[in-house]
């Protein structure tokens, strides 16, 4: 007969989830992983079946709880700029508000792009999945807001890459320089702002 589970699993990857977001796939070991969650080891290969299976868990529950909320704005804002504008807005709400010290710091996934992913397959591709919804979400946004004659794929192309650069790069110095953190992303509203000058926030 197998062991009965006593936890809450969504309440454990959670847990995990934070621990990974602060310090990484390789730089969360196996304690911290027990303490942070309140689970033995033994009963986290259980239910997940490695450390790998745990973040592979947190990583999913980040996709779903944080990043496609997000993102959803960008699909379904009205045809104008301000989703645009309240998507950047949003990220710096969220990076103004986290303690200095807190581990939800910047992004799950763009660490992850810094680390683990520079040497493992599966974890590159999730990275790549997320840069290719962010990037899909943001042309969505842009070509809703621009007028027929200003919607060439070339000039949409080009904003989608600067839009989408400032905010991977603003998630990635939140780690060390919030306040530049928070720059980038104002740079990045006031760039919607130049190329849909009648927006208003």
């Amino acid at each position: 007969m197998g062991r009965l589970q006593t936890f809450d699993s969504g309440v454990v990857v959670q847990a995990a989830r934070n621990l990974f977001w602060d310090k990484g796939f390789d730089g969360a070991s196996l304690a911290e992983l027990e303490a942070a969650t309140g689970v033995g080891r033994s009963s986290l290969y259980h239910a997940f079946g490695s450390k790998r299976g745990l973040f592979d868990a947190a990583v999913t529950d980040y996709l779903e709880t944080v990043i496609r909320p997000r993102l959803a704005g960008l699909r379904a804002g009205p045809r104008d700029s301000s989703a645009l504008l309240e998507y950047f807005a949003g990220l710096a709400r969220a990076t103004v508000t986290q303690a200095p010290d807190s581990a939800q710091t910047g992004c799950l996934l763009v660490n992850c792009a810094a680390g683990l992913a520079a040497h493992d397959e599966p974890t590159r591709a999730v990275v790549e999945g997320y840069r290719i919804e962010l990037t899909d979400a943001l042309r969505h946004a842009l070509e809703s807001a621009a007028a027929p004659s200003a919607s060439a794929s070339e000039a949409v192309d080009e904003r989608v890459r600067t839009l989408a650069s400032l905010s991977l790069s603003a998630m990635l110095v939140a780690r060390v320089n919030r306040d530049e953190a928070i720059a980038l992303l104002n740079t990045a509203s006031n760039q919607v702002r130049i190329w849909f000058p009648d927006a208003t926030d």
